[in-house]
């Protein structure tokens, strides 16, 4: 008689996933942190896409994620702009805004947003579409080596770039996930509103 054949292992849930994620992250010490943050910058700047950019987006770092705000020294002597995400103001129900992109300078006054992240309190002229970034540095809480993200759930970023799943040959605006490396996980299952970022980057390492 043949053998019952094993089941698979059962995959913990995303949402234990991400909180491993984050506790991971968290508890790197602040000197840690720091020097991780530090490294992050010396291989950004490094790169031809992001040397090239003028209009970038970055984000401000949160709950233990790496920070990539060291970029705006070296680029904004070079010309480049930079934008901060900011949650639309008609939205208040999480899950159905995208995101908006303000105009942000090193030294200008923020506000905290419905999570407690600060925004530029600048709209109207300030705002940036997205099609006219160059390149978005966003968060993530995990990713894997073939460059799919794992978000915190709220899919503010996945509706933001929905343009580039609807229309795969835009290059505007190119996408750098940034990340500790512990964040990394052996492969994230792809879901149909999943999308591929151009590039990853660690403190360790460039995917």
């Amino acid at each position: 008689m043949g053998g019952v054949s094993p089941l698979p292992p059962r995959r913990p849930p995303l949402n234990r996933i991400r909180q491993q994620l984050r506790a991971a992250r968290r508890a790197l010490g602040e000197r840690a942190k720091r020097q991780q943050s530090k490294a992050l910058v010396r291989r950004l700047v490094r790169l031809l896409r992001v040397k090239r950019a003028r209009q970038i987006a970055l984000y401000w770092p949160a709950d233990g994620e790496i920070d990539p705000r060291g970029l705006m020294t070296p680029l904004a002597a070079r010309g480049a702009r930079f934008y901060l995400p900011v949650l639309h103001p008609l939205k208040r129900r999480p899950r159905q805004g995208a995101l908006w992109f303000a105009r942000y300078r090193a030294g200008e006054r923020l506000r905290p947003n419905r999570f407690g992240i600060p925004e530029p309190t600048g709209r109207g002229r300030h705002l940036i579409r997205v099609r006219c970034l160059d390149l978005i540095i966003l968060p993530l809480v995990g990713f894997d080596a073939q460059r799919y993200r794992l978000g915190m759930g709220g899919g503010f970023y996945d509706r933001t770039l929905a343009l580039r799943r609807r229309h795969p040959s835009w290059r505007r605006p190119w996408l750098i996930g940034v990340a500790h490396e512990c964040q990394r996980l052996d492969r994230i299952e792809p879901r149909p509103w999943d999308i591929r970022l151009d590039a990853v980057v660690t403190e360790s390492r460039l995917y």
